[in-house]
C-alpha cells in the first residue's frame, strides 16, 4: 500500500510503499486481545498481600481449656474468625506474567500497525530531526496537524532534540523502533512514524 510521506513542518515529503504483510491485514480483535493481555499482565506489579494465620501477632498460648465452655475447639486467636485474626488464603505476592509464543506476539504488532492504517490514524514523516530542541515550535507543529494524543516511532535511535522537545508536551509519547509495542499504539488516537522507522519495523517484523 502507498501512503504520502510529510516533513514535520506539514510540507510534502513524496511517498512511500508499505508493506501489506504489516500495514495491509484485517485487525482481528482477538490477537489484539491476547497480546494486550499479556503485556498488561507482565506488567503488574503482584506486590498484594495481606496477613495470614502465622504472621499476626497473638500469643501462642490455648485461649481456653478444650472441653467443658460449651463452645468450639480453638486453640489460637490468630483463626481467621476472630477479629484482628489472620486472612485465610489471602493474596500474597505473585508475578501475574503469563507465556506468549513470541511469533505470536510479533502477530499482534503486525495486527496492531495495520489497525491504524486502516483506521486513518497512521502518518509517515520523514524525519524527526530538529535544528533545536524547542518545546514551543513542537507544541506549534502539533496543534497545526490536529495531533492530540500520539505515539511517535522513529528509527534504532530518536534525535535528540526531538526527545528533548516532546519531553513536556502533555498528549506526546516518543519510542524508537525497538519500543514499539501493540498497547502504546492502540492507546494513541495518533501513530506517526517515521521513514526510517518503518525500514527498522520491515525489518524486525520478517
Amino acid at each position: 500500500m502507498k501512503l504520502d510521506v510529510i516533513k514535520l513542518d506539514g510540507g510534502k515529503a513524496g511517498s512511500i510503499d508499505l508493506d501489506e504483510a504489516l500495514f495491509g491485514l484485517e485487525p482481528r480483535a482477538d490477537i489484539l486481545h491476547r497480546v494486550v493481555r499479556w503485556q498488561r499482565a507482565k506488567a503488574q506489579a503482584g506486590t498484594h498481600s495481606v496477613l495470614g494465620k502465622s504472621d499476626v501477632s497473638y500469643s501462642t498460648k490455648k485461649i481456653y481449656r478444650q472441653k467443658g465452655t460449651g463452645g468450639a475447639r480453638h486453640g489460637s486467636r490468630k483463626a481467621p474468625i476472630f477479629r484482628h485474626g489472620g486472612v485465610y488464603k489471602g493474596p500474597t505476592p505473585r508475578s501475574h506474567a503469563h507465556d506468549l509464543p513470541k511469533k505470536f506476539r510479533a502477530l499482534g504488532l503486525r495486527h496492531a500497525l495495520s489497525a491504524k492504517a486502516k483506521a486513518g490514524e497512521l502518518v509517515i514523516v520523514d524525519s524527526l530531526a530538529m535544528a533545536e530542541a524547542k518545546t514551543a515550535m513542537l507544541a506549534k507543529t502539533v496543534k497545526e496537524r490536529g495531533w492530540k494524543r500520539v505515539l511517535v516511532i522513529d528509527g534504532a535511535d530518536v534525535d535528540a532534540n526531538f526527545a528533548l522537545a516532546a519531553r513536556n508536551l502533555e498528549g506526546i509519547d516518543v519510542l524508537p523502533t525497538i519500543g514499539a509495542n501493540v498497547y502504546d499504539i492502540l492507546k494513541r488516537d495518533t501513530l506517526v512514524i517515521t521513514k526510517a522507522g518503518v525500514e527498522a519495523l520491515e525489518a524486525r517484523l520478517k
